[in-house]
């Protein structure tokens, strides 16, 4: 594209320097040719009172030898025989030109131009008094007629050559700035389909590449965050499983002994094992992105679905003999938050509780609406957890709590959707110290359904003013007055 565009600038500029060069070389040339003969008409002009005056050929010879061409041997003076008795012309200087010429200029009292060897004779006729018209010949070299129409010829052919050259170095630059913008593009878009999802294209160019560059991107944005949505969402429904697993789990360790009972926690370990690979690939490869929870039209009531969900895990605690504590959920609280992703969440906190403490672990479960946001507490009686900031590092490993069976397995992910959950109503969540003793985790889900603004530095506005309304909502739910 970028040689087309040279080629088609070449070729309009060389058609273009022709069509002014060659006429305006034609024009010099015949301004030098009138250029010539005017200036060789001046001269046959100063035979006129000569002639007029005198046809002595001594007078003649000398008029004639006074004058540029004339002493040049360029000028000769024919004049007729005076009469019949005397039939010999008189002839000064060096004539070219032939009788019939001369003849023709005599009888019609017209100048003439005819060509001779080397170059081309002016004719002249000068009237003698009453007698017939003498004629005045001058030389005209060749070179005089065409000096300096070289020189004018090379100077039009130097300044059409530069023309052309600035030419294509014009069309060049401009090849140059349309092409390689294309060609960024085009490759951009060849390692975006092999994968190179981090690729994208700087937008410069013509305004049309720019936009093009700015599609590609906004593409390429879209495609990050679909694939994005796909892997998170295998990762959550991966993680769910988790619930089912560890009741599975739990209930095959009560088997005993024997070898059916061995094969079935070899089958549920063998299914644990692959659910946690599934969700370590998910995880590795999504891009860091975060995905809405759901809207503020398409919320759910929250103590209604803590009451289900603890319907569920009610059983596995009585066969484990932990105490269950339930407190604030009487009435009806609409979060906007959809029923699924707040029964995921709370499955993953629950289902942490049975994984990471011992049998016979207490638990709680607190419910507080402050007006403006729901807290949702999930406390336990364990050890605790040893590094609650490397626990809710997004993509970390949980760290297991104190006095549980350890954190193998655990692919840090079930925070990580409480979280989401959270952050998308413009909440958070929090690790501390539980008044039972052991981790409190603590989700704040705001009311409004509206993910928190945030300045160029990613703080959020109006922080300080919710933090102190949260460590007052805190303050009196642990008074007792909440």
């Amino acid at each position: 594209m970028r040689w087309a565009l040279v080629k088609v600038c070449l070729a309009v500029t060389a058609m273009v320097v022709v069509a002014f060069a060659v006429p305006l070389g034609l024009v010099v040339k015949e301004m030098a040719r009138d250029r010539a003969f005017s200036d060789a008409e001046r001269q046959a002009a100063t035979m006129g009172p000569t002639l007029s005056i005198t046809t002595d050929r001594n007078e003649l010879e000398t008029a004639v030898l006074t004058t540029e061409p004339g002493g040049a041997g360029r000028m000769a003076v024919h004049i007729p025989a005076a009469d019949e008795a005397d039939s010999r012309p008189l002839e000064i200087g060096t004539g070219r030109a032939t009788r019939e010429d001369l003849e023709t200029v005599r009888r019609t009292g017209r100048a003439s131009i005819t060509e001779v060897p080397g170059g081309s004779a002016l004719l002249q006729p000068t009237a003698l008094g009453s007698r017939d018209n003498a004629v005045v010949e001058v030389f005209v070299p060749e070179d005089e007629v065409s000096n300096g129409v070289a020189t004018a010829w090379l100077v039009l052919a130097g300044v059409g050559a530069a023309l052309i050259v600035g030419s294509v170095a014009v069309a060049d630059r401009l090849g140059v700035r349309m092409v390689e913008p294309a060609q960024r593009l085009a490759g951009a878009a060849h390692d975006l389909g092999e994968g190179r999802l981090g690729t994208r294209v700087a937008e410069e160019g013509p305004a049309e590449l720019r936009s093009a560059a700015a599609a590609f991107n906004s593409m390429a944005d879209q495609v990050i965050q679909l694939l994005a949505n796909e892997r998170e969402l295998a990762a959550d429904l991966s993680h769910r499983l988790r619930t089912p697993l560890t009741v599975l789990r739990l209930n095959a360790a009560s088997l005993g002994e024997g070898p059916a009972a061995e094969q079935t926690r070899a089958a549920v370990q063998q299914l644990e094992h692959e659910v946690d690979i599934i969700i370590r690939t998910a995880r590795e490869q999504r891009p860091q992105s975060q995905i809405p929870s759901g809207a503020a039209g398409a919320g759910c009531d929250v103590s209604e679905v803590i009451r289900d969900r603890m319907a569920f895990w009610s059983a596995l605690a009585e066969d484990e003999g932990r105490e269950v504590r339930l407190a604030g959920v009487e009435r009806t609280v609409r979060i906007p938050v959809a029923r699924s992703e707040l029964a995921a969440a709370l499955d993953a906190l629950l289902g942490n509780v049975f994984r990471h403490t011992r049998e016979g672990t207490a638990f709680a479960i607190d419910v507080h609406h402050s007006g403006d946001a729901v807290i949702v507490l999930v406390s336990d009686a364990g050890g605790g957890i040893a590094d609650p900031a490397a626990a809710l590092a997004r993509g970390g490993s949980g760290s297991g709590r104190g006095g549980a069976r350890g954190a193998v397995g655990s692919t840090g992910l079930g925070l990580d959707i409480v979280r989401r959950v959270a952050e998308s109503t413009g909440g958070d969540v929090r690790i501390g110290r539980s008044v039972l003793g052991g981790t409190e985790v603590r989700v704040w889900i705001g009311l409004d359904g509206r993910r928190p603004e945030r300045d160029r530095r990613g703080h959020r506005v109006g922080r300080r003013r919710r933090g102190a309304t949260r460590r007052n909502v805190a303050l009196r739910f642990r008074s007792g007055k909440a």
